[in-house]
């Protein structure tokens, strides 16, 4: 069995990471596993699309033209004769909105040649017009044929064309003429919005949780982190993000930094505009993709905060229930789904103090209490291993 995945990254980031440890998985169980990937890390059987000129045309052309993922030809016919060399069972499709694929010339290929496909939904995008989220815009129109986008200067934005319904309509199209499709949402919450969408009609539509590394994020009892930042007696509030922007919470982080007490202090990690002034009281750690740093963090954090309000997974909140961190999550998209008994707290309003009497409570209660609950629930839904192997299974059922 030869398994081919498709990301915009590999090694790197979270979908980057889960990319790699299921390639691992792959060949364990004794299988050819092979990535293509446009940024990243170059691993074993991996093959780079794309190169930076390309990528910069492929993103004029779809912010001029509207369309996205209908450019990168050359590269894309490339890939198109290594899949002819290699000849891989299953294609497995992870994210292609980062304008280095055509998607178009791929499902031809994918079509003609009759292969099945296993396809992950770590956002939104494979079953909207071009939308990655749009619960925070109370959009629903993918379930019907999109059009009159209320997104279409968010995520990669259209200057001035609505291709919101060629785009679904392709979609739509493409889905119904391969064979063998099986979709993978990484939420309860992703999976039943799929199945009122145009990839209904799948082989197969299932929930595989995103997978955590259990031994290496893991509680950590030094506080190496506290001690390095001279910490020890501060009361730490977690946050983490490739980068800070007011969808991903930030606005809500400045605003609780005004009413926190004097022994709390803010960490975020990740990226953040130098424009952006912080408050005293909020320490902003660069993006770092050291596993062994983020897990010290985590481990060190008194209490984690996603403050996103659209999130098809949250694996960031699943690293610090690892780590033994209870969090905070609000009750929209699949972030209650993290949160299970005696994990933390979900909040049912943008109250701010909503907010603080949940993290009071928390605080109270002490770290110590939720920790045992934060571990159990991320070894039972979260693992790896387990939830890699639910993928090799698939695979097998779906070439049956």
């Amino acid at each position: 069995m030869k398994i081919v995945q498709i990301n915009a990254v590999n090694g790197i980031k979270s979908t980057g990471r889960s990319t790699i440890e299921l390639s691992e998985c792959i060949k364990h169980e004794g299988y050819e596993s092979y990535i293509v990937y446009s940024e990243g890390l170059n691993t074993d059987n991996s093959y780079k699309i794309g190169n930076k000129i390309e990528k910069k045309i492929h993103a004029l052309l779809s912010r001029v033209i509207g369309k996205q993922g209908y450019y990168s030809d050359c590269s894309t016919k490339k890939l198109i004769k290594y899949f002819k060399k290699i000849n891989p069972d299953i294609i497995h499709l992870n994210n292609l909105h980062a304008n280095y694929i055509n998607i178009e010339i791929l499902m031809n290929y994918i079509i003609e040649h009759k292969k099945s496909v296993v396809l992950t939904l770590h956002d939104c995008w494979f079953y909207t017009g071009k939308c990655t989220h749009y619960t925070a815009d109370n959009c629903f129109r993918w379930k019907d044929s999109c059009g009159s986008c209320p997104r279409l200067k968010k995520d990669i934005p259209s200057i001035i064309f609505d291709r919101t319904t060629t785009m679904l309509r392709d979609k739509e199209d493409w889905y119904k003429k391969i064979e063998k499709l099986a979709v993978i949402g990484v939420s309860d919450w992703i999976t039943e919005e799929a199945k009122k969408s145009v990839l209904a009609e799948a082989s197969i539509i299932q929930r595989i949780y995103n997978g955590i590394d259990l031994k290496k994020f893991y509680p950590k009892k030094n506080n190496e982190f506290k001690k390095h930042q001279n910490l020890q007696d501060k009361y730490l509030i977690l946050g983490v993000a490739s980068h800070w922007t007011s969808e991903k919470g930030l606005n809500k982080f400045i605003e609780l930094s005004e009413i926190l007490d004097e022994n709390e202090v803010i960490i975020l990690i990740g990226n953040i505009s130098d424009m952006q002034k912080l408050p005293k009281n909020i320490i902003n750690i660069k993006e770092t993709e050291k596993i062994e740093l983020l897990a010290d963090i985590y481990s060190s954090a008194d209490l984690f905060l996603n403050l996103s309000l659209e999130e098809s997974f949250g694996k960031t909140t699943a690293e610090s229930l690892a780590c033994g961190t209870p969090a905070i999550v609000y009750n929209s998209t699949a972030n209650p789904e993290l949160i299970g008994k005696g994990c933390g707290e979900v909040l049912y309003s943008e109250d701010i103090n909503e907010l603080r009497e949940k993290i009071n409570k928390i605080k109270v209660s002490s770290k110590s209490e939720y920790s045992n609950a934060c571990r159990k629930y991320a070894e039972d839904n979260f693992d790896k291993n387990k939830n890699n192997n639910m993928y090799i299974e698939l695979y097998k059922e779906l070439l049956r």
